[in-house]
């Protein structure tokens, strides 16, 4: 792409700004002739890649990793009754092989579940062979009908990060739960992107499981986003596709079973949280550019600076951070807009003055400016940067705790979800539920809720008056 120039929409219009900095920043495009498709561009790949490392450098400490096929014949897809009617009309069915009709339909996976346990079946004969703990990074389709919108609401999901656990017993599964909640915390505080963790309605947990736990965040417009899951199977799916194991007394027994997921809503969480109206604003973990070296040239010092910014770039490069000499013909002006729309984490300016007075001058994304000593570069670039990242989740974490109002009364609800989060007493029915929703065009998302700026309290239920505990009410994406 050419370099753009001109403002962004602000912030506070938050869907104009999302589907401009996506173009703008070169995160996606949204111009593939196929509704809720789309295109990742280089550098949105980039910040994909760096942060799905992160995530796979954390299942890899005890899960491994494994691919299988993305076609599900109908016979197995449909043996799961409660699993496949949550699904039922975001299947896409592949029914011909070039002008042939197939025998058996082939469904492109929703989620795995029904591809993977029939090779659970096979492959799981004893409790030695337990914990299985296998993850996969693949591309799943749902038949979206409700408005896509491009890394949140997509009809073709193409980093869904799903792990699949097999335990002996319900309470190991359910210890492997708290494991996998633990993870996706460490994985998203590695993204300084808060959250918010709760225990989903029954009626709104996932088909076939036991219960749900979600993982949240508010974004800017004040509605919660979805980014991460984790359900607890107990034994259904295991009696569905014969999954038994030989245990120690000999017998015959159904295993328990986990699965969690993460797709890139992940990176739509990271752009909306931290960005702000000059672009993106990256955590240096996952910044594909974590310096970028702009040469000020003057005069007939050129070949002098571009000697000093190359050796510089030697420099950096070898101490393992991500950087990038920017020589381009421009004006160092519009060198700066694009590397602060793209989220450069640091900026490094070095001129004729700054090699006269063995000195570089840093700026940070936002802004703070610093001049450090040639010599101790290194050492200076990974506290500036280690302090960058503590400076922006600390304001992602004071944005989120702005957002959430404790209220008691369904009027302050209706209020309060306007711009964020309502948190109320519920007593966990269906009905209230359904009348707190009602009443306040939003959702109940879950009870048994685990964040900081949220206390999991009891109390009178907001509509019926009965004992309740702590709930959110939000609008979602």
């Amino acid at each position: 792409m050419e370099a753009e120039t001109g403002a962004l929409p602000t912030k506070d219009d938050f869907s104009g700004w999302y589907n401009e900095i996506l173009w703008r920043a070169e995160i996606m495009d949204v111009r593939y002739p196929v509704k809720g498709l789309y295109v990742w561009f280089p550098h949105g790949f980039a910040i994909r890649k760096r942060a799905y490392q992160i995530l796979r450098d954390l299942m890899d400490r005890d899960h491994q990793e494994t691919m299988f096929p993305l076609l599900v014949p109908e016979n197995e897809f449909m043996k799961e009754a409660a699993h496949i009617k949550g699904f039922e009309n975001e299947v896409y069915w592949v029914t011909h092989g070039g002008k042939n009709e197939l025998d058996v339909p082939l469904a492109l996976r929703p989620t795995s579940e029904t591809a993977i346990y029939p090779m659970y079946a096979l492959w799981i004969r004893s409790h030695a062979d337990l914990p299985l703990k296998l993850y996969q990074i693949v591309n799943t389709f749902r038949y979206e009908t409700k408005h896509t919108r491009p890394l949140i609401r997509l009809r073709e999901i193409t980093s869904f990060k799903e792990a699949h656990t097999v335990h002996v017993t319900w309470d190991e599964a359910e210890r492997q739960v708290e494991e996998a909640i633990e993870l996706y915390r460490t994985f998203y505080r590695r993204l300084c992107v808060p959250v918010i963790v709760s225990r989903r309605p029954e009626w709104d947990k996932f088909p076939g499981a036991d219960y749900t736990i979600a993982v949240d965040t508010i974004m800017p417009d004040g509605k919660t986003l979805q980014i991460g899951t984790v359900h607890l199977l107990g034994d259904h799916f295991s009696k569905t596709y014969n999954i038994t194991f030989e245990g120690a007394d000999g017998e015959q027994h159904y295993a328990y079973q986990t699965c969690y997921g993460i797709s890139e809503r992940s990176i739509a969480a990271l752009i909306s949280v931290h960005g702000d109206d000059k672009g993106l604003v990256l955590p240096p973990d996952v910044a594909p550019v974590e310096v970028v070296i702009v040469p000020i040239i003057v005069g007939k010092r050129r070949d002098e600076v571009l000697s000093a910014a190359a050796a510089l770039e030697d420099d950096l490069r070898a101490a393992g951070f991500a950087v990038k000499m920017d020589a381009r013909d421009l004006r160092p002006g519009a060198k700066y807009y694009y590397w602060e729309m793209r989220g450069a984490v640091l900026r490094v300016e070095i001129g004729p003055r700054d090699i006269d007075a063995n000195t570089v001058v840093i700026v940070t994304r936002s802004g703070e400016k610093h001049t450090i000593d040639r010599r101790g570069v290194v050492e200076g670039i990974g506290s500036i940067l280690a302090q960058f990242r503590e400076e922006i989740y600390g304001r992602a974490e004071r944005s989120m705790a702005d957002q959430i109002r404790i209220v008691g009364t369904v009027a302050d609800a209706a209020e309060a979800v306007k711009t964020g989060v309502a948190v109320v007493h519920w007593c966990g029915s269906k009905e209230c539920a359904d009348a707190v929703e009602e009443a306040v065009d939003a959702s109940i998302l879950g009870s048994d809720i685990r964040s900081e700026h949220i206390p999991d309290s009891t109390g009178p239920c907001i509509v019926c008056g009965g004992s309740g505990k702590s709930a959110m009410v939000a609008r979602t994406y």
